[in-house]
């Protein structure tokens, strides 16, 4: 008889014991941060148990959705940060510091120029990054190198960065040749049929031209497949996109719902089809590209598993596709979008890449003259930044600057804010002004630390000499063969998913030179 009532009372401390560390990770935690930060002068706008903030900022973007710009009328503006809106009038409220909550992740705004360089030129290791990224991009991103944290992230980095640092990146020149003539001879054809112009969505165009490169350095004769993988690689990160705001939700990624199933399916193909590559490859034999690289490098400098090896392939193959396909397709994309908004800086570009090539493929000596072309990269990727926010978690309590920030904190740079704040940038910050880059970042910005296009500190993006490259070369060959403007038909709607995308794509007209 005893024992028979005992039960039911186990069964009832442990509900209760449940029920209290809940309420503790849900309520207490979450309010005793916020007192912290209170107590340091940083207030925000009240949020719910769950959700945080997560239904004001879903409002707002549903607003901001409802109002794309049609070109030429009203004239385009270049204010991606629109996206933010909910951001501006917290800001406007609280201040330039403020927090906010997604579900009970506590949030802290930062694009204060002072504490933007204390993050941004922070070396601890206790900085690190969000751990949400691991838990809620996992399938997109795993462990890898975006996303990892301390001595794993810094054993990755140490394997990886090498192969991609500018001597190495200047060996990818021909692919990257090869990749951007094909292009043009693509666009070419489509004037045979005769036409004075034709109008083109160049979105697709450009994630063919990215992932191109991307699918022959890193797969090369597999590049058929590498080509497989980035478009479930596309579809996954489409999911997963619609997801970004609940990741302070807790359980919700363990639902079997109809996205986490179509998820979960995903990443299975795609580790499978990765490490299919890798295993068809140790029975034919070597072919250095830069997977191949990558695994002599792991299996040189670690004592790695076969399973740790083959997740360290799979997890940084899905983070190069991230870094280096879906950003730099985004940015050439928007590159396109302005200069056909700006044909004086369209005349300008084009100019010089003629006087440089003198009816030349261009070489690598020839892209470094192009000084024009580099500040109209520049200054596309201030207006739209593909990382449009960079997040960081302190992994212990710890002090930058003058403020005390707990264990668990995010930090949160907005990018396309700091990018676009007339007290850094001038009154002018919201136009199309390549001129500003005219002697280098330090002279177009108030404070250097706060252009950071490719991220900052020691996880800056270690594929930003690839990507720069195969910019410069696909606009020098563009610019050389073609002229265009943006179609009477483009609407424009900067997006927000996990990069700042065109919502309507990018229609441009086309004429041939």
């Amino acid at each position: 008889m005893e024992a028979k009532l005992l039960i039911p009372g186990c069964v009832l401390l442990g509900l209760v014991a449940v029920f209290t560390r809940l309420f503790f990770w849900l309520v207490i935690e979450p309010r005793r941060i916020r007192e912290i930060l209170k107590r340091q002068g940083i207030d925000g706008p009240p949020g719910r148990i769950l959700l945080g903030n997560i239904p004001e900022i879903k409002r707002a973007r549903e607003e901001a959705d409802k109002s794309p710009v049609k070109h030429p009328n009203p004239p385009l503006t270049h204010d991606a940060s629109a996206v933010f809106s909910f951001f501006d009038q917290w800001r406007k409220q609280y201040g330039r510091l403020f927090r906010f909550a997604l579900g009970n992740m506590q949030v802290i705004y930062v694009t204060d120029p002072d504490l933007v360089k204390e993050v941004t030129t922070c070396m601890s290791l206790d900085l690190g990054r969000p751990a949400y990224q691991q838990k809620e991009l996992g399938p997109l991103l795993g462990q890898g190198v975006l996303t990892s944290n301390g001595t794993h992230w810094a054993r990755q980095r140490k394997i990886m960065a090498p192969e991609l640092y500018m001597e190495k990146v200047k060996g990818m020149l021909d692919l990257i040749t090869q990749s951007s003539i094909a292009h043009v001879n693509s666009w070419k054809q489509k004037f045979e049929g005769g036409g004075k112009f034709i109008d083109i969505r160049v979105d697709e165009d450009m994630k063919k031209f990215s992932g191109d490169i991307i699918s022959k350095a890193c797969f090369g004769s597999s590049y058929a497949l590498g080509q497989e993988i980035f478009l479930k690689l596309g579809d996954l990160q489409n999911i997963i996109s619609t997801k970004t705001l609940n990741v302070g939700v807790p359980g919700l990624r363990y639902l079997p719902t109809e996205s986490n199933r179509k998820m979960w399916a995903l990443e299975k193909e795609i580790s499978s089809l990765i490490l299919k590559v890798v295993r068809e490859r140790q029975d034919a034999g070597k072919e250095m590209d830069l997977l191949q690289i990558l695994v002599e490098s792991a299996k040189a400098s670690e004592n790695m598993s076969v399973k740790e090896l083959d997740q360290f392939i799979v997890d940084n193959c899905r983070n190069i596709y991230l870094a280096g396909f879906e950003t730099s397709a985004v940015a050439a994309a928007w590159c396109l979008m302005l200069l056909g908004a700006h044909p004086e800086w369209q005349t300008r570009a084009r100019e010089e890449v003629l006087e440089v090539c003198n009816g030349q493929i261009p070489d690598l000596q020839m892209l470094r003259k192009m000084k024009l072309l580099n500040m109209v990269i520049q200054e596309t990727m201030r207006l739209y930044p593909a990382a449009h926010t960079i997040g960081r978690e302190a992994l212990t309590d710890m002090k930058l600057g003058n403020l005390f920030v707990p264990k668990g904190v995010n930090l949160w740079t907005m990018v396309v804010m700091l990018h676009t704040d007339p007290t850094l940038w001038g009154p002018d910050a919201l136009e199309f002004k390549p001129q500003r880059f005219e002697n280098g970042i330090s002279g177009a910005c108030k404070n250097p630390n706060s252009y950071v296009p490719f991220g900052f500190g020691q996880r800056v993006c270690i594929g930003q000499h690839l990507a720069m490259l195969e910019l410069k070369m696909l606009f020098a060959l563009i610019l050389s063969n073609f002229s265009w403007s943006l179609s009477p038909e483009y609407v424009h709607s900067p997006a927000l998913t996990i990069i700042i995308k065109p919502k309507h794509g990018i229609l441009i007209r086309l004429q041939k030179l």
